[in-house]
């Protein structure tokens, strides 16, 4: 292993380009895949030489930022990585002169770098439909004048007030000022300071165009038609915030089931905080020791494909558990789990289902599959050294 990331033969960006073609395999076949994109800080407190500064909640750290695009169905599972940049912030900060400097000197390039990989994806898959998600960090004005070929659409939570060219003048006002057409209960998830709770949404939707911003007016931008999605809470629990989201997207939206169906795709989201999960809590990319920051980046290219693969097992037994674990492990890999498990030289002749496969290599990771246990979940997952150690080498990522 060490070797391995040690040879500069072994490049970062080849590594993940493999991963990334055989991605674009899986999503040939699928109607349409959502493109998740979001960005975490990944810092070693061993440190390393090369790392860059990153102010992390924890204190300062050396590391490198990371944005990653990851293609999911609506159903949940993830068919792999579509791009992934890595960059690090060496020198002084330049926060002061931010809102004059063009996007292609800002951080936020990174939101249209991710859609350039969908467009690039929807090239290499011409029947599959991509829809480039993002959350607030995401309601970058440029992102909405980057040129999108048929078959790509935007899905982005505003977080910007924006002006509009309507009477409200103001985004938010707007939307608000629409009628009801729908509600939705949707299950909150719990934070350090909210419990769980089922909340009741309504719903409005508008079709608005969207002004430039003010402070770029020298710059002549033209104006922005899309559709905005306004989520409200009804009545959140004494003492809690509601839940609000307003996106914005270049959806057609016509009716309940459309304005529901966006709402839906960008709960989809909170796939890709379970694989940053994966990758740092399951991989424990942050715990290695490996001195220079070129072999680091080349365990984090390995890393997030294995992180992806945890979260792939565990959501594809979710959503087909009755399918034969033949589309996700090979002969070879089933039949030695099947052998390893029940203690016996020989496996039999027919697969077992592709549920009873991931419970397997979950209860190697400590799963005990009682009653009240339902499914495996990736932690489950994380500790698939046994199965590895047992299995042919060579697994097809």
């Amino acid at each position: 292993m060490y070797r391995f990331f040690d040879n500069h033969c072994v490049e970062y960006e080849a590594i993940l380009k493999s991963h990334v073609e055989a991605t674009r395999d899986r999503l040939r076949v699928v109607d349409t895949v959502l493109a998740i994109q979001d960005s975490t800080e990944v810092y070693w407190t061993h440190g390393a030489e090369g790392l860059g500064s990153l102010r992390a909640s924890k204190g300062n750290h050396e590391g490198c930022l990371v944005h990653t695009t990851m293609a999911l169905t609506p159903e949940r599972v993830p068919l792999g990585l579509l791009q992934q940049q890595l960059w690090q912030r060496l020198g002084a900060s330049r926060q002061g002169d931010h809102a004059q400097r063009p996007i292609e000197e800002k951080e936020s390039r990174k939101w249209l770098s991710s859609l350039e990989a969908v467009c690039e994806a929807r090239a290499a898959c011409p029947t599959t439909h991509f829809v480039s998600v993002g959350d607030r960090e995401a309601d970058v004005y440029d992102l909405f004048l980057v040129p999108r070929p048929v078959g790509v659409d935007l899905l982005v939570r505003a977080m910007s007030d924006r002006r509009v060219a309507h009477p409200q003048q103001k985004l938010w006002a707007q939307v608000a000022a629409s009628a009801v057409g729908a509600s939705v209960t949707v299950q909150v998830r719990p934070r350090d300071d909210r419990p769980a709770r089922q909340a009741q949404l309504n719903v409005r939707w508008q079709r608005v165009t969207l002004q430039p911003p003010k402070n770029r007016a020298a710059e002549k931008l033209p104006e922005v038609q899309l559709w905005a999605v306004l989520a409200q809470e009804k009545a959140p629990p004494a003492g809690a915030s509601p839940i609000e989201w307003m996106l914005l997207t270049t959806l057609p939206i016509e009716g309940p089931q459309d304005a529901l169906r966006c709402l839906d795709w960008y709960a989809c989201r909170w796939s890709i905080e379970v694989w940053h999960k994966v990758l740092k809590s399951g991989c424990q990319i942050e715990a290695r020791e490996l001195q220079t920051a070129d072999r680091l980046f080349r365990c984090l290219a390995v890393y997030s494909v294995v992180a992806w693969y945890v979260l792939y097992a565990t959501m594809l037994a979710r959503d087909i558990p009755d399918q034969p674990c033949t589309l996700l492990l090979d002969d070879d890999q089933w039949q030695a789990l099947y052998c390893i498990v029940h203690g016996v030289a020989r496996p039999p002749d027919e697969p077992p289902s592709l549920r009873q496969a991931i419970r397997w290599i979950a209860k190697l990771g400590g799963f005990l599959g009682r009653k009240g246990d339902g499914e495996p979940g990736t932690k489950s997952l994380w500790d698939m050294a046994l199965m590895f150690r047992a299995l042919r080498p060579g697994l097809a990522f």
